[in-house]
């Protein structure tokens, strides 16, 4: 045999033996074509952005092989039917706050946050280390659901109200447009909760079929317009302290993925997470000072309300525990972990912000 035979021969065997002869990596990277439905419009870029991001991040870490396909609200279904089409297996995720879904479960307001609950941070850590994944997706499970934290819009605004509020009293028979648990304890106090899906809003609030509306905070609320119809805007939205959106997938197809595609998916929704967050952080300033340069009143929510929605927002929590053993769980769960966490936040957190706040005035 020549000399290029037998070199050619051992490259062969040398090939077989190590598992290089089949490109093993394609064998491994298969490809994957999923769609997300968003629960918000495309005009809100902040959002509905963070779906895309998230689809972007799945595609680069995977030289393409792993596409998600993202799709505003209505595109395919109803902002606040995302979950169901998920739980179906009609889609295979959604990028949606958990709480619009409380009716199948009040655990799942956890996902989102309380009421007078954890700001961004303070959610997100308890999702990953004080218990939260864990508990939620339990709760998920039951529906078909897994879900990853994929988005924070730190403290919301507390909205928009054609009358000023000046007490308790103005809270009677009042229609406002408030999502998940919020509205649940703001009823409470004579609110009339109207949950509308984000693209339907502003027309309700045209038309006079409520009264008044929160959202998110100014950035998305300059886009969508409430000011041309409602002058004040209160703070802060005790109801929404940090409330994080989440990829939620389906259970079987995410039980098909490859584990490195597992987590990539894991990881995306994770720098989501700090994109949307830090893109609000940018955005609401400037925002916020444009709508008061065009006539927007900014109000605090008078004292009395604040007092009156944390105690019936304690006595609503004590009721659902004492009749859902996992609202409790994750009742306690939280609880404990926020009491813990607090007294560190106040001497380093809470402080250092006191104390540059306090400069910049001066300043």
């Amino acid at each position: 045999m020549r000399r290029r035979d037998l070199l050619l021969s051992g490259l062969g065997a040398g090939t077989a033996a190590t598992g290089l002869a089949r490109p093993a990596l394609a064998q491994g990277t298969p490809d994957v074509k999923w769609r997300m439905t968003s629960s918000f419009p495309k005009s809100l870029d902040t959002i509905f952005g963070t779906a895309q991001v998230f689809a972007k991040y799945v595609a680069e870490a995977t030289d393409n092989r792993f596409q998600i396909q993202a799709f505003a609200a209505g595109e395919i279904v109803p902002g606040l039917q995302a979950l169901d089409a998920v739980s179906s297996g009609a889609l295979e995720c959604c990028h949606t706050p958990t709480y619009f879904y409380i009716g199948k479960d009040p655990v799942l307001g956890f996902g989102t946050g309380l009421p007078f609950g954890p700001n961004a941070r303070l959610q997100h850590s308890w999702w990953h280390f004080g218990g939260g994944a864990e508990i939620v997706n339990e709760t998920l499970a039951k529906f078909n659901i897994i879900s990853f934290a994929a988005g924070n819009s730190g403290t919301q605004m507390g909205g928009w109200f054609r009358k000023e509020l000046k007490s308790l009293d103005d809270l009677q028979g009042l229609k406002f447009r408030i999502g998940g648990t919020g509205g649940n304890i703001l009823a409470r106090l004579g609110v009339v909760p109207q949950q509308i899906a984000p693209a339907d809003i502003y027309p309700a609030l045209e038309r006079g079929t409520i009264d008044a509306v929160e959202f998110v905070g100014p950035y998305d609320d300059e886009k969508l317009g409430f000011a041309k119809v409602a002058k004040y805007y209160y703070f802060p939205g005790f109801w929404e302290g940090g409330a994080m959106l989440h990829a939620c997938v389906n259970l079987e197809q995410w039980n098909r993925l490859p584990k490195h595609y597992q987590a990539v998916l894991r990881q995306a929704a994770e720098a989501a997470n700090n994109w949307m967050l830090a893109k609000y952080d940018a955005v609401n300033a400037p925002a916020l000072k444009r709508l008061i340069g065009r006539g927007t009143e900014l109000r605090g929510f008078p004292p009395q309300v604040m007092e009156a929605a944390y105690e019936a927002a304690k006595a609503y929590y004590a009721e659902i525990a004492a009749q859902n053993p996992q609202f409790k769980r994750a009742l306690d769960s939280l609880n404990d972990y926020l009491g813990e966490q607090y007294s560190w936040w106040q001497i380093g957190e809470y402080a250092y912000d006191s104390l540059m706040i306090r400069t910049r005035v001066r300043s």
